[in-house]
């Protein structure tokens, strides 16, 4: 049998890839070993062009269960407990089809987590879309949001926080980031391996399909009109399916019954075999007649391939195959032998009695490509780090333009569709700087965020993405938490241009720089490649979910002023960086520009541990940080929350807009009402304290150049996405 060089191509092989197949395997694939070896060798399963950066991350510590390599990371957090958690991609798929496409994100994360024998008790995400005005842009968020919130709805996990921002540059590709976070025994851990000779492969879970075939292959290659009309290749997910293979897999992970287990995600049944026989140092034959199908007339090419939801693949120990089957029959699951462990490292397929498959399990895992991409620094950059001669000359219409901006307004249209409140676990939702939820029976609490800031990462990515890290820990602090260990997901455009490649290997040398600063190992993650399209890429879009532990009988602040009567500060030092890479000059002028603010390691850790202690002694009760759209907007958003004003003088240099909107790090407004500036300032040590003014009225009045009503500022910041999402009359911002 021969390929031609389309047939080739349109299984996500290169020529030159295709002849080191044949190479490696001595012979000419068949149909079926073609499409494998396409969708194993894929970016999206294989990481060949990002496996050389990630390499460098920083991913130990001694909190550290499980790193990367595995469904997901686990990090301990007391009581013989591990928090389990990752952080993956749905992008193309919810460009195709927004609803479907988020929904199976969440599905897919959800069993990362669960396959690990972890509980899911909190989901969050974070969604990238094209400007206001792209007419693409209202459908994708409206199928996107509901997509997330019918599947973790229906699941029953508290959706708890996310992260959503609009550029120019996701027009023609969203991101949509999914993380999940469970709970788990240390030792009831369970791995994606497959060991034991003669040990029986074990189908479980919903029947296979057709839909999403080529699922992987697809998510790594770039958008073109054919690709966007590809809703074929775009899974269907069943939540409440979803929720019986949760319970019945943690039911039977209750007894001495499994030897490994993997969640059938990207290239389904193929990528779940052959991940698990290569950690076990195995082999594998799988009878693929055996195989539930849910349609007539399937080929080993369609179940090898197929990327329907809700399955697992697990490896049963010899004589557990009835109670398998039983405690699956009792959740109305397919629970079926497939095949079983072999010592050869081959990983064998048949079909009708014939061997279809026969592929060195080396070949498709460890063997596959891996990429040194050129790297070049992009000569365009220095350009765009001018920052333009333009005057803040009415802050007080700018913080309102900002305040009503896609990247600036009130995200409640988002969360109010999802249920962060099911379990009666959290303690802190969405609208904060970090959420809170309590461990079930036990009295341990944990906090996580997502952060990303990509237009900083656009501007000098290894700063950009140290920020990233540093944001992520101050959201931490904000909320009382000490970090424990984060997940990651890297989204880029297509690696073979040079400045991609570039940006992506600053990243991890700017993510790697602020994990190993702030105590935050990289343990889980994914890799998004190729997010581009007609020649365009996404902004560089490293998405941190950051996840830290309170100490016990820590009350957990607000983010806004309750009350008047509350003397407000800001912790850190004064802002001198400018409006470079801000929000504000990116609104003013139209474009990015500059640079972004640098981040001193030793004053953030200082100013986190600050934050930590006032709140552990419980002398503040409002505590938020000042990053995106500035020292101006953070207070807005304190004020607006309750209808409380403030007059107030911020510190800085006589620069009104950098003063006011500049993006420096290491600042934290904090507001009291029985504690006093000289216990504070005992407290906070070196870190500087300024004290800004009191709270009262109706107005938010700084250093004489800012008087607006906070109630009108409230109305229009709320209802600023929630018109766009909803009229479809509605005159974009």
């Amino acid at each position: 049998m021969s390929f031609s060089d389309d047939v080739i191509r349109a299984q996500g092989l290169t020529l030159d890839e295709y002849a080191q197949a044949v190479e490696g395997l001595g012979r000419v694939p068949t149909w079926a070993e073609l499409g494998v070896i396409g969708a194993m060798w894929s970016e999206h399963c294989s990481y060949k062009s990002s496996r050389v950066h990630l390499a460098r991350l920083h991913t130990t510590g001694p909190q550290v269960a499980v790193g990367p390599g595995e469904n997901a990371g686990a990090v301990r957090i007391g009581q013989g407990l591990c928090a389990v958690f990752k952080m993956e991609s749905h992008n193309h798929p919810s460009y195709i089809e927004p609803y479907q496409g988020a929904a199976t994100g969440v599905g897919g994360i959800l069993r990362d987590v669960f396959t690990m024998g972890a509980r899911p008790i909190a989901a969050m995400n974070a969604l990238r879309f094209g400007r206001w005005e792209h007419p693409k842009t209202r459908h994708l968020l409206n199928g996107v949001v509901a997509g997330i919130g019918g599947y973790g709805n229906c699941f029953g996990v508290p959706t708890v926080g996310g992260n959503l921002s609009f550029h120019t540059a996701y027009d023609g590709n969203c991101l949509v980031n999914a993380f999940a976070l469970g709970i788990a025994a240390e030792d009831r851990i369970f791995l994606g391996t497959a060991s034991g000779v003669g040990n029986p492969v074990v189908y479980v879970g919903a029947k296979t399909g057709r839909d999403g075939i080529h699922g992987a292959t697809m998510a790594s290659d770039v958008f073109d009109d054919a690709t966007a009309d590809n809703r074929p290749t775009v899974q269907v997910g069943d939540p409440f399916r979803e929720k019986l293979l949760l319970e019945a897999c943690l039911e039977l992970m209750q007894e001495d019954c499994i030897v490994g287990i993997q969640d059938m995600g990207a290239a389904g049944l193929t990528s779940a075999s052959v991940e698990m026989a290569s950690r076990g140092g195995t082999g594998l034959v799988l009878n693929l007649d055996c195989v539930p199908a849910r349609e007539s007339g399937m080929t080993p090419y369609d179940f090898l391939l197929s990327e329907s939801q809700e399955r697992m693949l697990l490896v049963a120990k010899p004589g557990m195959e009835p109670r398998v089957a039983e405690v699956f029959a009792k959740w109305d699951l397919d629970a079926v032998v497939i095949g079983h462990v072999t010592d050869d490292s081959v990983w064998r397929c048949t079909w009708h009695g014939d061997e279809v498959c026969a592929l060195p399990v080396g070949l498709l895992a460890d063997d596959a490509p891996k990429y040194h991409r050129p790297c070049e620094r992009p000569e365009s950059l220095a350009a765009m780090q001018v920052v333009p001669d333009v005057r803040c000359s009415d802050p007080g219409a700018d913080l309102l333009a900002l305040l009503t901006s896609p990247d600036g307004c009130h995200r409640g249209w988002v969360w109010r569709q999802y249920d962060h409140e099911v379990g009666a676990g959290t303690v802190a939702g969405p609208g904060g700087d970090a959420a809170v939820v309590e461990v079930p029976g036990t009295d341990i609490r944990l906090a996580m965020t997502v952060d990303c800031t990509a237009r900083h990462v656009l501007l000098e990515p290894k700063v950009g993405a140290l920020g990233v890290i540093a944001e992520a820990a101050r959201n931490l602090a904000c909320v009382g938490a000490t970090p424990l260990a984060a997940t990651d997901c890297l989204n880029f455009g297509s690696p073979e241009r040079t400045d991609v490649a570039w940006q992506l290997s600053e990243s991890v040398d700017g993510l790697t720089i602020g994990c190993k600063a702030f105590d935050l190992p990289i343990i889980s993650g994914n890799v998004s490649l190729y997010n581009a399209s007609a020649g365009s890429a996404i902004l560089p879009t490293p998405m941190v979910g950051a996840v830290g532990k309170l100490a016990p009988g820590v009350v957990v602040p607000r983010s806004a002023f309750p009350r008047a009567g509350m003397t407000v500060a800001v912790l850190g030092r004064p802002p001198s960086h400018g409006v470079g890479a801000s929000l504000w000059l990116t609104h003013t002028v139209g474009r990015d520009a500059g640079t972004p603010p640098p981040v001193d390691l030793s004053a953030e850790n200082a100013l986190h541990a600050a934050v930590r202690a006032l709140i552990a002694q419980e002398m503040v009760s409002t505590v938020h940080d000042v990053f995106e759209g500035g020292i101006a907007v953070a207070l807005a958003e304190c004020c607006m929350a309750e209808t409380v004003g403030l007059v107030g003088t911020t510190p800085g240099s006589e620069d009104v807009a950098g003063r006011l909107f500049g993006e420096d790090h290491g600042r934290v407004i904090v507001a009291w009402e029985h504690s006093d500036d000289a216990a504070i300032r005992r407290v906070c040590g070196d870190v500087p304290v300024h004290v800004i003014g009191t709270t009262g009225g109706d107005h938010l009045a700084l250093d004489g150049v800012v008087n607006v009503r906070v109630s009108a500022l409230r109305v229009a910041h709320r209802n600023a996405l929630k018109t766009f999402a909803e009229d479809v009359h509605a005159v974009s911002g």
